[in-house]
């Protein structure tokens, strides 16, 4: 299979090897209008004990949940100069009476009782349907996450069939389509280190496009963001 990955240089470079290197008191509004591009992000509303649980078991819920908060603000600042429509899919309804996790950007709930890969096939399948041709999801995740990271995934949606954003755990922190891929999300081992390979694999079959963004560093635990804080700092 044939993929583009983006180089130090900031250019794409053809890499041709077979080596793979991230309730009923609210109301939730429907989705945005129509829109060529369309970003969803899957978030949890911040409450204590309910985000960032294995991050919570290293260090405590209340730093967990003020390294989420920390989490939810970057990805809004990353997302907030695109032209992109968003949209917000909550794994949970918020609590009672809260407002909008981000106010001014659509939220929906993600189905109940699906896997990871049916919630983000189900939430692709209605930003197509809405009439958006290039379609990215990302989560909350992921402190590297850059605007022009973003906007690079976008673009080169008009070239591939896939965008991926590998994440360091063997996971990916972005993916974007030029249509609906039900296959990508099916067979795969969510929360396992072999969810890029897998999903790679899926694409190969299929005989689709795929552009690779920069790899990087997920936040789930304790380790993960002591890292984060060292390279921060270094």
């Amino acid at each position: 299979m044939r993929w583009k990955e983006l180089g130090a240089d900031g250019r794409f470079v053809i890499s041709t090897s077979a080596h793979f290197s991230s309730a009923a008191h609210h109301r939730i509004s429907t989705l945005p209008d129509v829109s060529d591009e369309h970003l969803l992000i899957f978030a949890r509303y911040p409450e204590l004990g309910k985000v960032k649980t294995r991050l919570a078991a290293g260090l405590g819920e209340e730093a967990a949940l003020s390294i989420y908060r920390q989490l939810l603000a970057h990805t809004r600042a990353a997302v907030a100069p695109l032209p992109a429509a968003r949209t917000l899919w909550l794994a949970a309804a918020p609590p009672p009476a809260a407002g909008p996790l981000w106010p001014g950007t659509a939220q929906q709930l993600q189905p109940v009782g699906a896997d990871l890969g049916q919630r983000m096939a189900h939430a692709f399948a209605a930003a197509f349907a809405q009439g958006a041709r290039r379609v990215v999801v990302i989560g909350t995740d992921c402190p590297g996450l850059r605007t022009e990271l973003l906007a690079t995934a976008f673009e080169q949606l008009r070239h591939h069939d896939v965008v991926l954003g590998p994440a360091a755990d063997g996971g990916y922190y972005l993916l974007g389509l030029g249509q609906p891929q039900p296959a990508l999300f099916e067979g795969i081992r969510w929360s396992t280190d072999s969810v890029l390979r897998d999903t790679l694999a899926i694409a190969e079959r299929q005989r689709l496009t795929v552009a690779r963004l920069p790899t990087l560093q997920d936040v789930d635990t304790a380790e993960d963001w002591q890292r984060w804080q060292a390279a921060a700092q270094g």
